[in-house]
């Protein structure tokens, strides 16, 4: 990727728009983390909070469309909707990346030049591209065969992670995990666990009915409070827009580093990112993106409903 930058603010601006590209096939927190370890080479460890809070923007708006791109887009598509019906996601991610690009490249200044040392001395290993593809294909044969062939085979096992699994299992002989990574994050997955099972105690019948201004509230709730949970609440409700609802509490995260997964892992890398006052002051164009990537998915809605 170092290799592909511009030189200039442009360089930048390339690197938020391969972020918002990846996540589209692959989960955000993964992008977000590639943009992150990419940046901190080509800066030479000189990023500021503006671009990180950008790099997640990029990250969310790119998983906002897409069936594999983000946890709540995958539970959405394993629910039963359609991946054609969830990419309509993408005409808000369009219109909020142009935003926030544009205010993250505003003081290309304060960037320094871009270095591509480290690009002569980057190798892809095929191998591992490889066993992507290779995980990515069954996890989504895997779904479609099970919605398709056997309905309500969800609710006797959890076919998709089996299938997960079997695909992570057999590839490790060709390329073996670092099954170090999985055991560090297994308390975050728990925690998670219990945030969607809190979730699913809830009154549906207390919610308000689903709407515009519902969707809306439920994007900026989400800066504060896991998008996981609030996705799983309106799976059980049902009655939504569910490309707006994806690219509401997709994107919503972003304004906040804690609101979604890719801002928390990411700020682990940079732990002085971990300001919620210095985030918001340096993101103050993501809830503008926010806003305009909203009003144009709403504007269009009859195009693509």
């Amino acid at each position: 990727m170092p290799a592909w930058l511009p030189a200039g603010w442009m360089g930048g601006v390339v690197l938020l728009a391969l972020v918002f590209v990846l996540s589209a096939f692959l989960d955000n927190i993964a992008s977000a983390i590639i943009g992150g370890v990419v940046a901190r080479h080509v800066f030479k460890g000189r990023v500021s909070i503006r671009f990180l809070a950008a790099i997640v923007a990029g990250a969310n708006a790119g998983g906002a469309g897409s069936a594999i791109g983000d946890t709540t887009t995958t539970m959405i598509w394993i629910s039963g909707v359609s991946p054609l019906e969830l990419a309509a996601g993408f005409i808000g991610a369009a219109v909020a990346f142009l935003v926030f690009a544009a205010a993250a490249a505003m003081q290309p200044h304060r960037l320094p030049p871009i270095s591509r040392t480290s690009a002569r001395e980057a190798m892809i290993d095929w191998g591992r591209v490889l066993v992507v593809l290779l995980v990515l294909t069954v996890f989504v044969t895997t779904n479609v065969v099970a919605n398709r062939y056997f309905p309500g085979s969800d609710e006797v096992a959890p076919v998709l992670g089996l299938g997960l699994w079997a695909a992570i299992l057999g590839t490790s002989l060709l390329r073996p995990p670092q099954w170090s990574v999985a055991i560090d994050s297994l308390g975050g997955a728990f925690f998670l666990v219990l945030l969607v099972a809190l979730a699913s105690l809830m009154p549906l019948n207390q919610l308000p009915h689903p709407s515009l201004e519902v969707v809306l509230g439920l994007g900026i709730l989400s800066s504060v409070f896991d998008n996981i949970p609030l996705t799983a609440l309106a799976i059980r409700q049902g009655g939504y827009d569910w490309a707006l609802l994806a690219y509401a509490v997709g994107f919503g995260g972003s304004m906040i580093w804690f609101g979604s997964s890719s801002g928390v892992a990411l700020t682990g890398l940079y732990p002085e990112a971990r300001s919620t006052v210095a985030w918001v002051r340096a993101g103050w164009f993501i809830p503008l993106a926010y806003q305009a990537g909203f009003a144009a998915m709403a504007l269009t809605q009859k195009f693509y409903l």
